[in-house]
């Protein structure tokens, strides 16, 4: 019985995670959580973020160690003969040297690092945004398929309704066999309407679902969400919200960075041309110990070699210096460089200047396109009421006997299309109302 109960509860869970419905914000989550350019971009920050510690890294001083040893045997030159000269010998030092003077050369190569930094970060944030807007628009995309779908069931249900009044009608011989003819052939063609849509709407979920790179997405579904027609126009200008775009945008922010971060290049270059000062200090011992013989000295007096400890005792010695390098001639690089630092500086403010030019034109084009859009939602609302009463007047005339039921359709046809329209309008003028109010500041929502 237990078991029984798992595989049934199991059953439940798994039929509670195929009904999941995504919501805007949770697809729009989801993407720029787990969408590969994002990463990519991410792990670029990640070695901006390492050049910085590296930069910060210069303040502190360098310290290495060495030890050595050497053995050499045979014969070594004495006077106008040779000694017999088998030797061992050892030596250790430690040695730690710090930049005194380089004319603020580690400051600005940390501030130049800061700059990318955030310029890097800026990178990650116009990624996520390019990427919530294509996650908004293929939603918005399925919402209207949806739509779509609710308007040829409606076309649909009507349909049937009038293939079982003419079935009837024709059985009792009030009506010809064309009408029940046409009945059914009106009947087939929104059946198949209505297979179109769903075909699209799934066609739109798996868009949506790419986007966001699931790779289940043969039960990935949408909420339901009621947009409402009531819809208002924007009052918003283009220089307001262009005000807005220039100081919150972050493709513009990142051209800002980059263009400090190329004016810190140039002044780390300029550092070329000043001294640099170094201070070091070391410590260091050696051991001599000659393989052929115990004693050391001349022949007539006899003293024993010291061993190893001893040695590195009394031989233990340290040493302080204080060094300038001095720029004389190294070619004009260094002045060459300086010229293409300040030449980066220039592409990066027209860098800026076309990221401006970019948004400027976006939000100039979403603006028109919320004016047009809304006057086309007008527009299709009221043709909507007036192909409504249209088949208001054709099915009162097709019941009384004044129309056939090929005008009828017609009618029908007319509205489910002009429904259409009003959907398609509709989320054409929210998707315009969104862009632009995502360029003013505005984060996405429904």
């Amino acid at each position: 019985m237990k078991k029984v109960w798992i595989i049934v509860f199991g059953l439940t869970c798994l039929g509670m995670n195929a009904q999941k419905k995504w919501s805007l914000r949770e697809c729009v989550d989801y993407a720029v959580k787990h969408n590969l350019q994002v990463i990519q971009n991410e792990y670029s920050k990640q070695v901006q973020d390492s050049n910085l510690k590296i930069a910060k890294k210069g303040y502190l001083p360098s310290v290495s160690a060495s030890v050595g040893n050497t053995v050499s045997f045979g014969q070594a030159s004495l006077g106008t003969g040779s000694i017999r000269n088998d030797r061992f010998s050892n030596n250790g030092n430690l040695s730690a040297d710090v930049l005194v003077y380089n004319n603020g050369r580690l400051e600005k190569t940390i501030r130049k690092s800061q700059f990318d930094v955030e310029a890097s970060q800026y990178d990650i944030e116009t990624i996520k945004n390019d990427i919530s807007l294509q996650i908004a628009q293929q939603y918005l995309t399925t919402l209207l398929k949806k739509e779509i779908i609710k308007i040829s069931q409606s076309a649909l249900n009507n349909a049937q309704k009038q293939y079982d009044r003419a079935k009837i009608t024709t059985q009792v011989g009030t009506t010809a066999e064309t009408v029940l003819a046409e009945a059914q052939s009106a009947l087939a063609r929104e059946k198949q309407n209505l297979k179109t849509a769903e075909i699209d709407t799934g066609r739109s979920l798996f868009a949506l679902a790419q986007l966001l790179q699931l790779q289940d997405y043969k039960d990935f579904d949408v909420e339901d969400v009621n947009v409402s027609d009531e819809l208002s126009p924007q009052l918003k200008s283009v220089d307001d919200v262009l005000s807005t775009a220039y100081d919150t945008q972050p493709q513009i922010k990142a051209a800002e960075s980059r263009i400090r971060s190329a004016e810190a290049q140039t002044e780390v270059s300029k550092t070329a041309f000043w001294p640099t000062v170094t201070a070091s200090a070391g410590i260091g011992s050696f051991y001599n110990n000659l393989l052929n013989t115990d004693n050391v000295g001349n022949s007539l007096v006899y003293i024993k070699e010291r061993n190893f400890f001893q040695q590195y005792k009394d031989n233990f010695g340290q040493q302080a210096g204080l060094s300038v390098s001095i720029p004389i001639f190294n070619k004009g690089i260094t002045k060459l460089q300086v010229e293409q630092s300040r030449i980066n500086e220039s592409v990066a403010k027209n860098t800026l200047e076309q990221q401006k030019q970019t948004v400027r034109q976006n939000v100039q084009k979403a603006q028109f396109d919320v004016e047009a859009n809304y006057e086309s939602y007008i527009a299709a609302v009221e043709a909507a009421k007036s192909t409504k009463l249209s088949l208001d007047f054709a099915d009162k005339s097709y019941t009384a006997g004044r129309t056939t039921i090929f005008d009828l359709n017609v009618a029908r046809n007319n509205y489910a299309n002009a429904q259409g329209s009003v959907a398609q309008a509709k989320y054409n003028y929210l998707f315009s109302l969104k862009l632009l109010n995502f360029y003013a500041g505005i984060p996405l929502s429904l």
